[in-house]
């Protein structure tokens, strides 16, 4: 079964991020990845309890992002970022079209997978 690697990040530039987004993609394919998802906040709505902006912190103009990576396995997810990590083509942008620091991401098991 997959492994799957979950980011949420605060984003302003849209293009900006997808300029980032699309050159970096490449790079976890290459190093064992079977497939890069980058979402731009489009239908978000903002709850009355929690939601993506409140998680965030999001300050004005700011847009949620979705992402998603899918690994072959564990093993292989842990190998990639090791190497995507140490891949110079990976060194961040002078201006981070995102603010990192109010990006939350995690590691997760599929256990559910429904295809058409």
């Amino acid at each position: 079964m997959p492994y799957i690697d979950g980011f949420v990040a605060p984003a302003k530039d849209k293009e900006a991020y997808r300029d980032m987004a699309a050159q970096a993609a490449p790079i976890f394919i290459e190093h064992g990845a079977l497939q890069v998802v980058e979402g731009f906040g489009h239908d978000v709505p903002r709850g009355e309890v929690t939601d993506f902006y409140r998680a965030l912190k999001a300050e004005d103009g700011e847009t949620p992002v979705f992402s998603w990576i899918i690994w072959p396995d564990k093993a292989t997810r842990d190998s990639g970022w090791e190497k995507v990590m140490a891949d110079d083509r990976m060194k961040p942008p002078a201006e981070m079209p995102f603010d990192g620091k109010r990006m939350f991401w995690g590691g997760f098991e599929p256990i559910v997978d429904v295809k058409a």
